[in-house]
């Protein structure tokens, strides 16, 4: 066979494709943005009408998700349109897979009740939201189950081998069990957190005075950030629930590794160690930017738009999974939006606005003060090395995670810049030639 070296160059530099388009994600922007702007002009600012941004915002990803994408139709969703079983043939698998599955439900319920911290604050709104969903979602299982069993290739799950141990059947594989409730145990962590956020964020921006932000680059980055965090926020609690086979946003598998919850998890409460007083308050001593910087106005407005643009970032990375957002599990390798740029645009965003807006090495305090936030604020960024380092990890067992790990090192944008830097800096510090 014929061997091109330009062709085979050319396939080399081409970026891997992505698991979800970036049009999915945009498209829940805009429907929680239409219902934010409906809200705002009249004054719905309250729980119930964050509900319906979220809903608006999945509804959209739904929609563009299937009828533009027709992610139903991808191999990876493992399932057969053409050839359904019939009922007879999957009842038996599909009833011990729903026993699976209210196991797995009854096991988080009584975590839920137990820790009284999920009964207090922004948790207790997630809780009041779960309460009045619990029958819905036992209701509506039975039909899903009996219906998506007869289209899945291989029906016997995670959930069904959960509900074969607790029947008594054989065939039990334990790493299939371990695997599912893993990833029961992200959802079950992580969307309180998420939701019970949503309603004070969304009635903050409901309410925000708008002339009175543009009177003042403070005010105005303030609103701009919150807004951005809204976006952030919406479309990850809307991903933790749209976790259905026929979106392709099933999580495939969750991150096994003890070493990688470990940093995960003492990021969110109630482990969280970056609160007042925690082992990693970085905030004891110092002052916010807009202190420093109070007695230069372009130098505010110039700062505020450096922190927004890095928070814009940060909520573009979500916004970028869709309808696939997660911690600590792997629903397919984004390689589009700002992952085309690094493979951890959320974390070095998120991490260079804290170092941007605290500017730990100034102190209201004592020099003392000032090293001390600057170490601890560098523990909290050592936290997030952690983070990607344990999740690449887990992603690498994944052949299309490497090559778009290969790519991004070796033909990312940022890479090129890097390699321009450097024969740069290599021509001016090389011998000129003798001459002849």
């Amino acid at each position: 066979m014929y061997h091109d070296p330009a062709l085979a160059a050319a396939t080399r530099v081409t970026r891997p494709p992505s698991a979800v388009s970036g049009g999915a994600g945009f498209a829940g922007f805009a429907g929680l943005a239409s219902w934010t702007l409906v809200a705002r002009a009249n004054f719905l600012d309250g729980p119930y009408s964050a509900l319906v941004g979220l809903a608006a915002c999945a509804l959209a990803m739904i929609a563009w998700s299937l009828l533009v994408d027709r992610v139903h139709r991808s191999a990876t969703t493992g399932l057969d349109w053409q050839n359904p079983q019939p009922l007879r043939c999957t009842l038996d698998i599909s009833l011990t897979k729903l026993a699976g599955y209210w196991l797995t439900w009854g096991g988080i319920a009584v975590v839920y009740a137990t820790g009284r911290f999920y009964w207090q604050g922004n948790f207790e709104f997630a809780m009041w939201c779960f309460l009045w969903g619990a029958p819905a979602l036992f209701a509506l299982s039975i039909p899903y189950v009996l219906w998506i069993d007869r289209h899945m290739v291989e029906p016997r799950d995670g959930a069904w081998h959960l509900g074969a141990w607790l029947t008594g059947q054989s065939g039990v594989d334990r790493g299939a069990i371990h695997n599912h409730l893993l990833s029961w145990g992200v959802k079950a962590f992580f969307l309180p957190f998420m939701l019970g956020g949503v309603p004070s964020g969304f009635g903050a921006f409901v309410r925000a005075d708008l002339a009175g932000a543009l009177a003042h680059p403070v005010a105005l980055t303030q609103m701009l950030i919150g807004a951005m965090f809204l976006i952030d926020m919406g479309i990850a609690t809307v991903g933790y629930v749209l976790t259905f086979r026929p979106l392709d946003a099933h999580i495939r598998s969750a991150n096994p590794f003890a070493a990688a919850w470990m940093p995960a998890l003492i990021c969110y409460p109630p482990f969280i160690l970056m609160l007042d007083g925690g082992p990693f308050d970085y905030h004891q001593g110092t002052a916010q930017w807009d202190y420093w910087l109070g007695d230069h106005p372009l130098l505010l407005a110039a700062f505020g738009a450096v922190l927004v643009g890095l928070t814009a970032t940060y909520a573009w990375a979500t916004l970028a999974f869709g309808p696939r957002f997660s911690n600590l599990t792997h629903r397919g390798i984004l390689t589009h939006g700002p992952y085309a740029w690094t493979k951890h645009p959320a974390y070095w965003s998120k991490n260079l606005f804290w170092w941007l807006s605290v500017l730990p090495w100034f102190t209201t305090g004592s020099p003392v003060d000032a090293i001390r936030a600057t170490l601890t604020l560098g523990a909290v960024s050592g936290v997030y090395y952690w983070r990607a380092k344990t999740e690449e990890r887990h992603l690498r067992r994944d052949p299309a995670y490497v090559a778009y790990s290969d790519w991004i090192t070796r033909h990312g944008p940022i890479a090129r810049v890097r390699q321009k830097l450097s024969s740069a800096y290599t021509r001016e510090i090389s011998p000129p030639h003798a001459p002849s």
